[in-house]
């Protein structure tokens, strides 16, 4: 190449680096733009441009088996002053030589699975035999027959007596890429994205989502609905494709919490123009506290009835025996908090006239006038006693 040539060849190299990084070991491919005596170069297209020796181009005749024009396959052996190729490498056909570079450069060599053997598997790679021992086969445990007569690409990790003794090892670029994977994972996982990933694991308190790479983030129970969630296996399975919120980044710690509600309308926004001090509503006992009952009025709203709106009967906690836990029954709304999420509801007693007249109005029909007496007897005096409990008392 003349001097000149020489420039543009760097000029495009170095532009090509700005465009995008060309790591040391990576496979590409390119097209055959001229053939010399000794190299050939080849169009990586907007990489640039590299070079790759001759003598890698010939066939067992000493013949050049490619063409100006055609493409091939190749590994990147050198960028150091240029790209450099290697086809052999790519081929799983290198020679002793090429080998020993591989090894010292801690490059990839292509090696097919023959046999399972002691304590591993048998790997052709060119004219070489190598060992892989069965725990550098893979990152997961797996059985022998799920590798043989597979074609991967191989780490060596020993060289020995020219290529005889090869020790190869598959899990090293496996971890290699999940680590570079994870890092491009890790930097699209920020406060407020929007991510797809897969259910690992399901536990009490929540479940683990494999975002890619080996990252994982926690789902939190208290994070998966709006309404109370018991028990998270009845709602996700491990495998299960789902779509998250992040919701924090604790990179000392490196902890990414999850949310799946947030990706839902909170239940609480039309609480302002749906919900009303006295409205009468159907409502579900969740669970039974010392000072009173949690009732779902809807998925992610609930509501307190305080034990102390419930009728006295001089026996201590038989209140719980009037609304056990699953009851559906009706409540009457007597307190709205809505920026401590709080709502407090009383029982309407069965048969009572309130009822009666929620019954009625359910059904279309013109309900009975209710009396002062009859509120004070039924209902009203609970709702005066919860305004008190609730302004009085913290739970």
């Amino acid at each position: 190449m003349s001097d000149s040539s020489e420039d543009d060849f760097a000029a495009l190299f170095e532009a090509s680096l700005k465009a995008k990084r060309i790591e040391q070991g990576q496979t590409i491919e390119g097209t055959i733009v001229a053939i010399g005596p000794e190299v050939a170069f080849v169009d990586v297209g907007g990489k640039g441009e590299a070079t790759i020796d001759v003598a890698e181009l010939r066939d067992d005749d000493g013949d050049i088996e490619v063409a100006v024009g055609e493409r091939i396959q190749a590994v990147v052996v050198s960028t150091s002053g240029g790209l450099i190729l290697s086809r052999r490498l790519a081929r799983g056909d290198a020679s002793a030589r090429q080998l020993e570079d591989a090894y010292r450069a801690g490059l990839p060599v292509q090696g097919k699975v023959e046999r399972e053997v002691k304590g591993g598997y048998e790997v052709r790679v060119g004219h070489a035999r190598g060992f892989c021992p069965f725990s550098q086969i893979d990152i997961v445990r797996t059985e022998a027959p799920a590798h043989i007569g597979r074609v991967y690409q191989f780490r060596i990790t020993q060289y020995g007596e020219r290529g005889r003794n090869l020790v190869l090892s598959r899990r090293a670029l496996l971890e290699d890429a999940r680590k570079a994977e994870a890092e491009e994972v890790r930097r699209a996982i920020v406060p407020g994205a929007i991510v797809t990933g897969r259910v690992a694991s399901v536990r009490d308190f929540g479940a683990f989502v494999e975002l890619g790479g080996g990252v994982q983030g926690l789902l939190h129970v208290s994070e998966m609905g709006w309404s109370r969630v018991m028990d998270p296996s009845n709602l996700l399975t491990p495998g299960e494709e789902i779509t998250v919120k992040v919701l924090a980044v604790d990179e000392a710690r490196q902890k990414i919490s999850l949310g799946l509600k947030q990706l839902s309308d909170d239940p609480w926004s039309r609480v302002p123009g749906t919900y009303e001090i006295g409205q009468v509503r159907t409502g579900r006992v969740t669970r039974l506290a010392d000072f009173g009952a949690f009732v779902e009025l809807e998925p992610g709203i609930e509501a307190l009835a305080h034990a102390s709106t419930f009728p006295a009967s001089g026996r201590r906690e038989t209140w719980t025996t009037l609304v056990p836990q699953g009851t559906t029954a009706l409540f009457e709304i007597v307190s709205i908090d809505l920026a401590r999420k709080r709502i407090g509801v009383a029982l309407v007693p069965e048969g009572s006239a309130r009822a009666r007249a929620h019954e009625s109005a359910a059904a279309g029909e013109q309900p009975e006038p209710e009396t002062t007496a009859g509120r004070d007897q039924g209902f009203g005096s609970l709702a005066d006693k919860l305004r008190g409990a609730l302004g009085t008392k913290d739970e």
